[in-house]
């Protein structure tokens, strides 16, 4: 008879079958990130946003890898990726979206005088892809010295997803 316990380990072992099909060898486990390589990948992937402005849409890119790449080697890298994800989502994308929606209302309504005073609102919400792209810069720089960066709104946010 075997006792419950015989099927849940704690600690379970991966093992690969080896080349000749009967032993079996273990697999070793990822290293955990250096202090140093945490701070870099976490600064590249908030710097990811840079390659909106060459590409328009790649800037998604190096978070997305940077995650799924050390989500397991080191939280911090994690969180900070996860947060570049989503800030790129909703700011730099988000906001472009808004103000080409805007410029394009203005520029209809340009017709009927009532578009020239939707300007100044265009100007104002063009620049928040350029605020966005500022915010990643300070993002970079904390990450890089290794402070925990939390972007307003989105950080703990998710904090929340990560932890759960």
């Amino acid at each position: 008879m075997t006792d419950q316990n015989d099927f849940i380990d704690p600690d379970p072992i991966i093992t690969e079958r080896s080349d000749d099909g009967v032993n079996y060898t273990p697999i070793a486990e990822k290293p955990a990130l250096d202090h140093s390589e945490e701070k870099t990948l976490a600064m590249f992937a908030h710097l990811g946003i840079f390659l909106n402005l060459l590409t328009a849409v790649l800037g998604i890119l190096p978070p997305l890898i940077i995650y799924f790449a050390y989500k397991d080697r080191s939280k911090y890298v994690a969180y900070q990726s996860l947060q570049a994800l989503i800030f790129q989502g909703i700011f730099f994308f988000g906001g472009a979206i808004l103000a080409g929606i805007t410029w394009a209302v203005s520029g209809v309504l340009s017709v009927v005088l009532i578009g020239l005073l939707c300007i100044p609102i265009a100007i104002l919400l063009s620049l928040i892809p350029v605020a966005a792209m500022v915010y990643a810069i300070v993002a970079a720089v904390d990450s890089y010295h290794h402070r925990d960066f939390k972007y307003w709104l989105i950080g703990d946010w998710v904090r929340d997803i990560y932890e759960a």
